[in-house]
C-alpha cells in the first residue's frame, strides 16, 4: 500500500464530513490534504485509545520526530512519507504541524477548562491550525482567507463539542467551560452522569449560538478572490452547519447519543456547494 493510498483509507474510515470536501480536488491538492487529514486522524488516534497516558505521551513524542523528519526529507511513517511528497508550493510548516500536536497533548494534560479563553487555545491548536493549512493547500490569494480559516476552524471544533458531550463525558472529559456551566447552573455531575434539565438546554442553546457567530464571521471574512478556491472549506462547513441545526433541532440531546448526518446527504450538501461555487 503507497502512502497516498494509506491516507486514503485512513480518511475514509474515519467517516468525517471533512472527507466529503476532498472528492472534488485536483489530485495534487486531494493528496495533500488526506495527507494532513490522516496526520491529524494518527495524533488524534493516540489521545483517544491509549489509555496509558505515559505511552500515548511517548507516542507523540514519536510523532514530533516524525514532524522533523518529513522537514528533513527522512519519512518513516507512511503518513510522514505522504507529507513529505507534498507537491512544491504548498507550504506545511512544521511548526504548525508541531501545534496540533500541542492541542492533542492538552487532552493528556487536562479534562476540563476553566473558561472561554483557555478552551480557546485548545480549538485554535487541534482546529484552526488545521483551518490555516487546509487554506494554504486549497490556495488563496488575499492574506484575509487566514482570518477567515482561522474562525472557521473555531466554528468546526465548537460544533465538535456540542454533539460530542456525551461522549466525551464518558470519557472524562468535559469541554464546555466551567464558568459557563456555573453561569447556567448545570452541575459537572450532570453532564458525566448524562442528566438533562432546562438548565442544560439553555446552556448548549449558548453554545450553538456562539459557533454561529464563528461561522457568520468566517464567511464574512472570506475575500471574493479565494472563494473559489476555497470551496473545500465552503463544503464543510455546509456539512457542519447543517449538522449543528440538526442537533439544535433535536434539543441538544446528545447526552446518550451522537447525532450525526447520513452519508447521502453529506455528500448531497457536498455537491451543492461545490456547483454553487
Amino acid at each position: 500500500m503507497s502512502p497516498d493510498q494509506y491516507c486514503q483509507e485512513k480518511c475514509a474510515k474515519s467517516g468525517s464530513s471533512f472527507y466529503y470536501s476532498f472528492l472534488f480536488l485536483p489530485p495534487e491538492r486531494r493528496q495533500a490534504i488526506m495527507a494532513l487529514y490522516a496526520f491529524c486522524r494518527e495524533v488524534d488516534d493516540v489521545v483517544d485509545e491509549c489509555s496509558d497516558l505515559s505511552l500515548a505521551s511517548t507516542k507523540l513524542v514519536w510523532w514530533r520526530m516524525e514532524v522533523q523528519r518529513v522537514a528533513e526529507k527522512q519519512a518513516t511513517h507512511p503518513v510522514g512519507l505522504a507529507l513529505q511528497a507534498v507537491a512544491p508550493g504548498i507550504n506545511l510548516p512544521s511548526e504548525q504541524l508541531l501545534e496540533i500536536i500541542d492541542g492533542m497533548e492538552m487532552d493528556l494534560q487536562q479534562s476540563r477548562y476553566l473558561d472561554f479563553k483557555g478552551l480557546s487555545l485548545y480549538c485554535y491548536r487541534v482546529a484552526s491550525v488545521v483551518g490555516l493549512l487546509a487554506a494554504e493547500i486549497f490556495g488563496y490569494q488575499d492574506r484575509q482567507t487566514q482570518k477567515y480559516a482561522h474562525d472557521l476552524g473555531m466554528a468546526f471544533q465548537l460544533t465538535n463539542i456540542i454533539r460530542d458531550v456525551g461522549e466525551d463525558a464518558r470519557r472524562g472529559r468535559i469541554y464546555l467551560p466551567m464558568d459557563e456551566l456555573k453561569q447556567f447552573n448545570v452541575p459537572a455531575a450532570d453532564i458525566l452522569n448524562g442528566k438533562y434539565s432546562d438548565n442544560f438546554m439553555a446552556l448548549m442553546q449558548f453554545q450553538y449560538e456562539r459557533a454561529q457567530r464563528y461561522y457568520e464571521q468566517a464567511f464574512a471574512l472570506l475575500p471574493a478572490v479565494d472563494r473559489k478556491n476555497q470551496r473545500p472549506g465552503l463544503i464543510m462547513a455546509a456539512i457542519y452547519r447543517t449538522l449543528l441545526e440538526e442537533i439544535r433541532g433535536e434539543n441538544f440531546q446528545v447526552l446518550h447519543q451522537r447525532i450525526s448526518l447520513p452519508a447521502t446527504r453529506k455528500l448531497w450538501l457536498a455537491a451543492k456547494t461545490w456547483i454553487k461555487g
